[in-house]
């Protein structure tokens, strides 16, 4: 099994330059000229374009209103470039790569969907591009990350573990996340390691640069972490979305729960039998976002 045997005539795919010099990988979704606010999809830690394919192509494709989507590849993830400069593997810079992404595609409003560590971008983009979002949806993550699950993905992408071959990756993800992903089926399993894994030689090979995981070693879960909720506070302004996997380790209930306290508009939705983060093209979560990302 090969990446590539997810691609379609869906997308087109395109590079662009980071503010440093870096190319940057992205997909191009559905119509380019549209009346309708595009959506920019932005993935977790480790991720890439490819864990939004399925998602994209349903609301690029929507018989009432189809949208462009354009779903991104961090530097150092997917088809980008590494970056020589590891300590350049931060919010702050993956950020301002965002908006070069904007301005390379033209868009200066769209909705977001951020999962995991892109939740935590459309964050800080909140506070240094505000006008940029009008709306978001945040996968299974908010302004405080409990520490295990934190210390989980560390351990996870610290360990090693290789695949010989496609239908091991497959086993590798299952062993890992299983527990977590009750509502997945054996396509779905697959789907996962087509988007997690590339394929050299037949082989696949974990596609992103090591030095990203390795950061994870240095935090110091002793010390307090970043705060977020002033960016969350303006972030909220807007038309949001919080969707929180049923056995998600990441955003606790009492951190959701505050969040909800903050008097702002905040709609939540819980993505059943699924943890961190949760397949956003499946239902019943999929019909809540065509829902939301119509009304925004």
């Amino acid at each position: 099994m090969s990446v590539d045997t997810a691609r379609d005539d869906g997308f087109r795919t395109t590079t662009y330059r980071s503010g440093d010099g870096l190319a940057l990988y992205a997909r191009d979704y559905g119509p380019e000229i549209t009346h309708q606010l595009p959506i920019i999809c932005l993935p977790g830690l480790t991720r890439n374009s490819r864990d939004f394919h399925q998602l994209a192509l349903l609301l690029s494709t929507d018989p009432a209103t189809p949208r462009r989507v354009i779903t991104l590849d961090y530097r150092g993830r997917g088809r980008s470039d590494r970056d020589a400069n590891k300590a350049n593997y931060n919010l702050g810079v993956e950020t301002r790569d965002v908006i070069s992404a904007c301005q390379h595609f033209g868009i200066d409003r769209g909705i977001f969907i951020g999962t995991s560590r892109g939740g935590l971008i459309l964050h800080l983009l909140a506070g240094m591009q505000p006008d940029l979002i009008a709306a978001a949806i945040l996968n299974d993550i908010g302004p405080k990350i409990e520490a295990s699950g934190l210390k989980r993905i560390r351990d996870y992408l610290n360990a090693g573990a290789t695949p010989s071959d496609w239908p091991e990756a497959v086993t590798l993800l299952k062993a890992c996340h299983g527990r977590y992903f009750p509502a997945l089926n054996e396509h779905d399993w697959r789907e996962m390691a087509s988007a997690v894994y590339r394929d050299v030689d037949d082989r696949p090979v974990a596609d992103f640069d090591p030095a990203i995981a390795a950061q994870l070693q240095m935090i110091d879960f002793d010390q307090p972490q970043p705060d977020l909720w002033p960016y969350y506070i303006r972030l909220a302004k807007k038309p949001l979305m919080v969707i929180k996997g049923e056995y998600s380790d990441l955003l606790s209930d009492e951190t959701l729960a505050e969040m909800k306290a903050r008097d702002l508009p905040l709609a939540v939705l819980e993505a059943p039998g699924q943890g961190h983060p949760p397949l956003l093209h499946l239902e019943p979560i999929f019909r809540h976002i065509r829902r939301f990302v119509a009304e925004a």
